[in-house]
């Protein structure tokens, strides 16, 4: 399983706008990361999901967005949870 995550988290930082990728499993422990991101957010970013879940108990899980004005931060859970940060480019 450690190579299948490996393998998914080089293809998507290999992505030309995304800056950051992080996996965590349940218990928020980072399960690999990539990029400018700190492996030590991954339980915080975890929380942060569960938190938003929380919401809206009976829908699916939620995709939690996080918007400065250069970056993206995308958090979703699919079995273990997902973490995209993805600059904005905003020059148009």
């Amino acid at each position: 399983m450690e190579q299948e995550i490996d393998k998914v988290l080089d293809d998507t930082i290999a992505n030309e706008n995304i800056t950051a990728c992080l996996s965590a499993n349940r218990h928020g422990l980072c399960i690999g990361a990539r990029g400018n991101i700190s492996q030590q957010s991954s339980g915080l970013l975890v929380a942060l999901l569960d938190q938003a879940q929380k919401l809206e108990p009976q829908s699916g899980p939620p995709v939690v967005i996080l918007e400065t004005a250069k970056n993206s931060c995308l958090i979703h859970k699919h079995g273990v949870t997902g973490v995209i940060v993805k600059n904005l480019d905003r020059t148009n």
